[in-house]
C-alpha cells in the first residue's frame, strides 16, 4: 500500500473507532488499516459460484498479504476445486507435538444483483461509518481481520507453541465441498476458531456493545424437493386437478405448520442471558420459554421475531418454485424447494417424513436433495476456550458479557465436528441487529468495529495457541 493510502486508511479507522473501542485510540493502527484495505480489495472480487467465480483471486490476494506479513510462501497452499479454491496457511509453533489451532473462514459470498442494491455490491464503499459491499459482514472483513491479527502477532515477535493453521474455504455458501476437504486434511486439530459471521450485538438505541455470543452448536441444513406431475392439457379446458394449484396448497399447509418448539442447554442459557438486553415483551417471552418450552404465548412472541424463531426449534421455508411449460398449457410439472434448519437431535429423514404428513397429498413426491451437510453434536463447553473468550472480551470491551449460543445457520464448523474436533464460532465483529444484512441487500458493517476486533483476535489467538 502506498504511504498516502495507508495514512488515509489509518485515519479512517481511528476516527471511527471511538464509539466501540475500549481505548481512546488503537494501538495497532497498521493492523487496523490492513484489515480494512484488504477487505475492500476482497469485496471488489466477485467470489460467487458459477461463471466468472473470482474466489481463486481472493485466495491469491490473501496469500500475497500473508507472505508480505512474514509467512513463508511454502507454508501456504491454494488448491483449485471445480470453479473455486481453498487456502491453507501454516504458522509453525515451537512444539511440534501439540495439535494445531485452526482459524477458519470462507472466501465466497452469496450472489448479489447490482440492480437490486443501492450501491454496486462488488464496489466497496466506506460511507457514514460503514463498510458497504457483499462480504462486508459475511465474511470477507472477518477473513482480513484474522490475517491482519496474525501479521500483527508476527510483527510483535510472537511465537506460538502449537501450529496455527489459517484456512479459508471457497464454497461455504453453496455446496460446502471445500470445507469438507479442509477438515479431512486437518482431522487432528486441537480446536477450531471459526470467525464466520458477526457474534457481537450492539444496543439499538445507544450503539454501545451489549453482549457477545459464541457459537457452540448449529442446526442441520437440509433441502427437500417437492414435485407434482400431471398430464396437463389445453389452458382453455381447465381441470379440477392442476399441478401448480396442488403444489401451492401443500406449500400453504407447510407455511402454517410449526415444528415442536424445544430447548437444549445452549439455547436455554442463551435465552436467559440475552433477555436482559431485549425489549420488555421480548425479554419476558425469552425467560418464559426458557422456563417452559410449551408456553404458547412465549412461542407466539418468539416465532414472530425473525432473529429468534430459528432458536426455538426446526424451521422449514419454501425457497424456490418452478412450474409449467407454456403460457397456453396446463402445467405438467410443478416443483418447489423446501429449506429446513433442523434442531439438533432430529434426522433429515424424520423431518422429511413430517413434511410429507403436513403436505397431506400423496401425489406430491418428496426427495432429500441436501448437498454438503452433516448432522453433528454440539462442541463441548471447554473451560480453556470460554476463559479465552472472557479474557478477549475484557481486553476489547470491559464489562461486556459473553455466553454460548446455537446458530440457526450452517457453517464449516460442522465438518470439523464431524471429525470430533471442537469448533466454536466467534466472529469479533459487533453490529446492531438492524444492520445485519448478511445474504441480503446493502450488506454493511461499522468500520468502528475493526480496532476492538483486532484486540479480541490478538488475545484469543495467543491464549489458544499456547
Amino acid at each position: 500500500m502506498r504511504i498516502a493510502a495507508f495514512v488515509a486508511a489509518t485515519t479512517t479507522v481511528v476516527a471511527l473507532a471511538a464509539p466501540l473501542a475500549a481505548h481512546a485510540a488503537p494501538i495497532h493502527q497498521q493492523a487496523d488499516a490492513q484489515a480494512l484495505s484488504l477487505a475492500e480489495q476482497a469485496i471488489a472480487l466477485r467470489s460467487v459460484a458459477g461463471p466468472g467465480n473470482q474466489t481463486p483471486q481472493v485466495a491469491a490476494l490473501f496469500k500475497s498479504a500473508l507472505v508480505a506479513g512474514g509467512f513463508s510462501a511454502q507454508d501456504i497452499t491454494i488448491t483449485p476445486v471445480d470453479d473455486t479454491a481453498y487456502l491453507i496457511a501454516r504458522w509453525h509453533g515451537t512444539d511440534p507435538t501439540l495439535k494445531p489451532l485452526v482459524i477458519s473462514g470462507h472466501m465466497d459470498v452469496v450472489e448479489a444483483r447490482p440492480a437490486d442494491w443501492q450501491r454496486d455490491p462488488f464496489t466497496p464503499v466506506v460511507e457514514g461509518g460503514y463498510l458497504y459491499g457483499r462480504g462486508a459482514t459475511d465474511m470477507k472483513l472477518d477473513d482480513t481481520l484474522a490475517i491482519a491479527a496474525l501479521v500483527e502477532l508476527k510483527r510483535q515477535g510472537y511465537r506460538p507453541r502449537r501450529d496455527i493453521i489459517l484456512e479459508f474455504s471457497g464454497d461455504e455458501e453453496t455446496t460446502m465441498k471445500t470445507g469438507a476437504l479442509i477438515a479431512d486434511r486437518i482431522p487432528d486439530a486441537e480446536l477450531v476458531l471459526n470467525v464466520d459471521g458477526a457474534n457481537g450485538v450492539l444496543d439499538e438505541r445507544t450503539g454501545k456493545p451489549a453482549y457477545f455470543t459464541w457459537e457452540g452448536a448449529e442446526k442441520t441444513y437440509a433441502d427437500y424437493q417437492m414435485v407434482v406431475t400431471n398430464p396437463g392439457g389445453h389452458s382453455s379446458e381447465p381441470r379440477a386437478v392442476n399441478a401448480i394449484d396442488e403444489l401451492a396448497a401443500a406449500l400453504l399447509r407447510i407455511r402454517h405448520y410449526q415444528f415442536k418448539p424445544e430447548l437444549n442447554a445452549l439455547t436455554r442459557g442463551y435465552f436467559i442471558s440475552a433477555a436482559r438486553w431485549e425489549r420488555p415483551a421480548t425479554a419476558a417471552a425469552m425467560r418464559a420459554f426458557a422456563a417452559d418450552p410449551t408456553d404458547r404465548k412465549a412461542i407466539a412472541a418468539l416465532s414472530a421475531d425473525p432473529s429468534l424463531v430459528g432458536k426455538i426449534g426446526t424451521t422449514c421455508v419454501v425457497t424456490m418454485i418452478s412450474g409449467g411449460h407454456a403460457l397456453n398449457a396446463l402445467p405438467q410439472r410443478a416443483t418447489a424447494n423446501i429449506n429446513c434448519r433442523i434442531f439438533p437431535g432430529h434426522t433429515r429423514a424424520a423431518i422429511m417424513a413430517e413434511l410429507q404428513k403436513v403436505a397431506a397429498d400423496p401425489a406430491i413426491a418428496f426427495t432429500d436433495v441436501t448437498a454438503g451437510s452433516v448432522a453433528t453434536d454440539a462442541s463441548p463447553l471447554r473451560p480453556d476456550f470460554t476463559a479465552a473468550v472472557d479474557k478477549a472480551m475484557h481486553a476489547a470491551y470491559p464489562g461486556v458479557p459473553a455466553f454460548a449460543a446455537m446458530t440457526s445457520g450452517a457453517s464449516d464448523s460442522m465438518w470439523f465436528r464431524n471429525h470430533h474436533v471442537p469448533s466454536y464460532g466467534a466472529s469479533p465483529i459487533f453490529i446492531k441487529a438492524s444492520d445485519d444484512f448478511m445474504h441480503g441487500l446493502n450488506e454493511r458493517t461499522p468500520v468502528a468495529a475493526i480496532p476492538p476486533a483486532i484486540d479480541m483476535l490478538l488475545s484469543l489467538v495467543t491464549d489458544l495457541s499456547h
